[in-house]
């Protein structure tokens, strides 16, 4: 018996990042917040990002609650290729596919996933912070990024993550379209700087991206 499709749309959106583009759809594509993959092999998890690797003109891949953010390399234009990358999501969606394999989330639930260094958001990060060594500043500061940085930069296709902090500098990790944004410098210094100083008066010097 022959598979019915489900209703599916996706419509291709354009960022402040030009070499980032947003394929949104009209479902849900993750219980998780997000998830990340650098690369193919990263991707594993992913049937539908192994698939879009397989274009040479992929870079990174995004994956958030309702779109994927694909970021290119600088050898084609997103014209020549966008129709085909929609067309491609959109199928594989209606055909009641999964984004990701369900083991790998039965296996984040489980005692001997290391949840802190796969994540939902992709690989840890060397200089990340266990959440469970966060102290109170930490929490302040991750608590500040979700209520007042994160919905704008999800809004553009990408995503802020708290890696440390220390003597007054908050390190991040910028992903999706935030990564290699020629504005990421300056929202990172005019925006989340002034406002973790304000908010968190003498306690924080700089904030940087370890990636920007």
């Amino acid at each position: 018996m022959e598979q019915q499709k489900v209703p599916v749309s996706i419509y291709a959106e354009m960022t402040p990042n030009p070499a980032v583009l947003k394929f949104v759809a009209n479902k849900r594509l993750l219980e998780a917040d997000s998830i990340e993959f650098k690369n193919i092999e990263e991707a594993k998890p992913s049937p539908l990002a192994s698939k879009l690797f397989h274009f040479p003109f992929v870079k990174d891949i995004f994956i958030s609650s309702n779109y994927i953010a694909i970021s290119k390399y600088d050898i084609i234009e997103w014209e020549e290729v966008t129709m085909e990358i929609r067309e491609l999501i959109r199928d594989y969606l209606a055909e009641g596919n999964k984004v990701v394999n369900e083991s790998y989330f039965k296996a984040a639930e489980s005692e001997d996933f290391d949840v802190d260094a796969v994540e939902i958001t992709g690989s840890i990060h060397p200089e990340e912070k266990a959440q469970a060594d966060w102290d109170a500043i930490d929490e302040k500061i991750v608590s500040l990024l979700d209520e007042y940085v994160k919905p704008a930069v999800e809004s553009d296709g990408g995503n802020i993550k708290f890696l440390n902090h220390q003597d007054g500098v908050v390190s991040v990790l910028l992903q999706g379209a935030c990564s290699g944004c020629p504005s990421s410098t300056a929202t990172l210094k005019n925006g989340i700087e002034n406002m973790l100083q304000q908010m968190l008066p003498g306690q924080i010097k700089a904030v940087q991206a370890v990636n920007g």
